[in-house]
């Protein structure tokens, strides 16, 4: 089946989970041009049919219902992550282009099979790493890419906030430091070659909600993951520190900052020498902000109007969970993981 839909065509789209998440999602795909939000689907009748009558679409309690009643163009796949791939495995066996939440999957071999069932049914497999379209990462990367920053020596992620309930099926590392792993190598343009983890588990019942992370990348960049669902207050920081001095975004407000070093310049030898990196000026950059999660949708709609390939494919994607995975190897054996030289590419 040749699923590239005419621009002039409504796109029919359903969204297979309406949590907290997954009723953003029907938000923006409702106000979308092009699209047709037809249907919604949910065991959790109470948000179902309040999300439902919101945006008129048809609520089902069960997806596959959804899928056997609705002529859909498009599904919206946002359910917890034990169940993105027997889900995502039939809606892509109906011939229906498919949009997963991050994390893709729970284990490499399912995101394997899900990529290669795509190809298969020629339907296009998009993943939600939102923050690739937040606006101040994306103006951090093109000032990375013009070498503004020289040399980047390290790379900070903190990444913290209290204990959400509704998580009950991975740990930090899947839920939250695939955030990072899939953003780190992404705006380097480098590979992580070795990495190492000390996680804790301190209040979920099953998986780790503490990481401390330290990651090793070909370019010879040092990263650091600082992730918990511990902490009382939401914290989503990314600071690069490189030889002209540091950037900073802020995640949350789309902030981004320059922290300049004040080179000494003109200055003889020894005080250059005893006085090193010094504070220069601090510049705030004009973001336009836009809601990342609108600018992801709107990407992978535009994508199965007009073809081409996702911002955010099936196989950069698993390239975040077989990270995920090394790191939660690492925090229960406690040793450093190096990557084979065939692992190290995204």
């Amino acid at each position: 089946m040749n699923k590239l839909i005419n621009e002039n065509h409504m796109l029919n789209i359903g969204v297979i989970g309406v949590g907290s998440m997954g009723r953003n999602h029907a938000r923006v795909l409702a106000e979308l041009p092009y699209v047709n939000l037809a249907a919604v689907a949910d065991i959790d009748t109470t948000a179902l049919y309040k999300v439902a009558r919101t945006y008129r679409a048809r609520p089902y309690t069960d997806y596959r219902d959804m899928l056997d009643e609705e002529p859909l163009d498009v599904v919206s796949l946002v359910v917890p992550t034990a169940l993105h791939y027997p889900i995502a495995k039939e809606i892509i066996e109906r011939g229906i282009h498919v949009f997963v939440e991050k994390p893709f999957t729970l284990r490499v071999e399912e995101g394997k099979e899900l990529i290669a069932a795509a190809a298969q049914k020629n339907v296009k497999l998009g993943v939600g790493h939102i923050e690739r379209f937040n606006p101040a990462v994306v103006e951090l990367k093109r000032r990375l890419e013009h070498a503004q920053l020289g040399r980047v020596y390290q790379i900070h992620a903190r990444r913290v906030g209290p204990f959400p309930p509704r998580v009950d099926d991975v740990g930090v590392i899947l839920d939250l430091a695939t955030h990072e792993l899939d953003i780190m190598e992404y705006i380097t343009g480098s590979s992580v070659s070795s990495l190492y983890a000390e996680t804790e588990r301190k209040i979920h019942a099953s998986h780790e909600d503490l990481l401390l992370g330290v990651l090793k990348f070909e370019n010879g960049t040092v990263g650091v993951l600082d992730i918990n669902w511990l902490t009382p207050t939401k914290i989503r920081e990314l600071a690069l520190l490189g030889e002209r001095g540091m950037f900073l975004v802020n995640y949350l407000t789309q902030d981004f900052y320059f922290y300049e070093n004040a080179f000494t310049n003109g200055q003889w030898e020894g005080l250059t020498a005893i006085m090193g990196v010094s504070e220069g000026r601090r510049i705030k950059y004009e973001i336009k902000r836009r809601e990342p999660l609108r600018v992801e949708l709107e990407d992978f709609v535009n994508c199965v109007l007009h073809g081409g390939r996702p911002a955010v494919t099936g196989e950069e994607a698993l390239r975040a969970v077989f990270l995920a995975e090394k790191m939660i190897q690492s925090g229960e054996t406690g040793q450093v993981i190096h990557l084979l030289n065939g692992e190290r590419r995204p």
